[in-house]
């Protein structure tokens, strides 16, 4: 895919966010979007966005399917925390993202993922203290919702 067809593809992207979140009335003014920390249609090189346009340029169908699926989880997690939906059994997806789970992990999934990092990174066998810290506060957020 060319970078046009990116482009436009990813504009699309995020006029279906603002009809997702607020409807098909709103104006994008100073709403802040979850498109604006996933895509970049202005800029090759930010990085401050998880997927700058170069880089979904290089992913095969599959990773890229898996990128657009992570944006839309992440969309609809936002609209049930804006709405006051019940989030009992949603856990945040960019969090479980960090842990290499799909946004539809279970409880038992996000434990057995944390003991599996803790064993891999914790200092006392060989690992980083400051990533095991990040893996720590990251299990937290899961379960604190």
């Amino acid at each position: 895919m060319d970078f046009d067809q990116l482009k436009h593809k990813l504009r699309e992207l995020k006029k279906l966010e603002l009809r997702i979140r607020f409807g098909s009335t709103v104006e994008k003014n100073d709403l802040r979007l979850i498109w604006d920390d996933f895509f970049d249609t202005k800029s090759i090189n930010n990085l401050m966005v998880r997927y700058p346009i170069w880089k979904l340029n290089k992913l095969s169908k599959k990773e890229f399917k898996e990128a657009i699926e992570e944006f839309y989880y992440a969309v609809y997690f936002q609209k049930y925390k804006e709405n006051g939906l019940a989030l009992s059994d949603l856990y945040d997806p960019v969090v479980l993202s960090s842990f290499g789970l799909p946004a539809t992990a279970t409880l038992d999934d996000i434990k057995k993922k944390f003991r599996e990092l803790a064993q891999k990174h914790h200092p006392d066998h060989g690992g980083d203290a400051e990533k095991m810290i990040e893996i720590i506060e990251a299990y937290h957020k899961l379960l604190d919702k």
